[in-house]
């Protein structure tokens, strides 16, 4: 996910710097620690949203654990699969691999190592389906969406189901299998995530254009088909909202405080992904969409999470 800071900063490159031994900051940063902390969230948020609430907590532990570390090794290891188009990019240029902090070769190791501790954690501490979920989820963002970027617009939706995959692994983690309530918990965060990404790809399309990557416009140059998109992945992520109401599933169907949340939030999110698609000046649209996805979320799976306990 991009932060405030990478919407706004300046596109000017940061000055190389010479790679003295191991820089600790440098793996830190391959990490993606706020893109890490977010599948560590959703899974999280998965795991509790499940009842009757599996209440050990080696469990949850090792599913934080475990998620924490599988997503910071794919991170590294899509850097190092992308160290050249990073490299041709203001706005990644200053990661640890084109800044000369961490060495390709010992990216590659890190992030390999990162990733099978983190599935080895998910399989002794939580079960087979979440490590096999987990195994799912780096299959397809590091062998599938990462070269697709560059030949497909489409690959957005593709990186989506692997995004999309930590509340469902965190729901198998605590239910021990996958069921229509986990599905739906994927199907939020699937939906999420085009308006989000599309908002982004836009502001920064000029990027994406110099690192070759097939995701700015959709062969339109004015964005009208990615805000196209953007607006009706915003509503059948509405859908997948309320479905919890209208789907028959194991689970208690959500209290009055998620349905109002939802409401709010659904009026909140939509507004700003219509003027996406039909106001004059996109780019402003687009950095408002961006912020409020930001916003959406975390209060959605946070309503849902709180509306389990009253």
């Amino acid at each position: 996910m991009n932060s405030y800071k990478n919407i706004t900063a300046k596109t000017e490159s940061p000055p190389i710097q010479e790679t003295n031994g191991i820089s600790v900051h440098g793996l830190f940063e391959l990490t993606k620690p706020r893109l890490s902390l977010l599948s560590v969230f959703t899974s999280s948020l998965g795991f509790l949203v499940h009842y009757p609430l599996n209440y050990e907590f080696s469990i949850f532990f090792s599913l934080t654990i475990g998620t924490a570390l599988a997503a910071g090794g794919a991170a590294a290891l899509n850097q190092w699969m992308e160290k050249e188009e990073d490299s041709l990019m203001p706005r990644t240029a200053n990661r640890p691999i084109p800044a000369h902090l961490v060495e390709p070769e010992l990216a590659l190791i890190f992030g390999v190592c990162l990733s099978s501790v983190g599935l080895i954690i998910l399989w002794i501490g939580t079960n087979p389906w979440a490590c096999s979920l987990t195994f799912l989820t780096l299959v397809v963002y590091l062998l599938i969406y990462t070269p697709l970027k560059k030949r497909s617009p489409y690959a957005t939706e593709v990186g989506a189901i692997s995004g999309a995959l930590p509340p469902l692994i965190g729901w198998v983690a605590a239910s021990g299998e996958p069921s229509t309530y986990g599905w739906i918990l994927f199907g939020i965060l699937f939906t999420w995530q085009l308006p989000h990404f599309m908002a982004i790809a836009w502001n920064f399309r000029k990027d994406y254009e110099k690192g070759g990557f097939s995701l700015q416009n959709l062969g339109n140059p004015n964005g009208y088909h990615l805000a196209r998109k953007s607006l009706v992945y915003s509503f059948l992520l509405t859908g997948f909202v309320f479905s919890p109401y209208f789907i028959e599933t194991s689970q208690p169907t959500p209290g009055l405080l998620y349905f109002i949340s939802a409401c709010i939030l659904s009026i909140y999110l939509l507004i700003p992904s219509t003027k996406f698609l039909t106001s004059g000046d996109r780019d402003k649209s687009a950095k408002k969409l961006f912020f409020v996805t930001i916003i959406y979320l975390p209060l959605l799976f946070a309503t849902l999470v709180i509306d389990r306990f009253i």
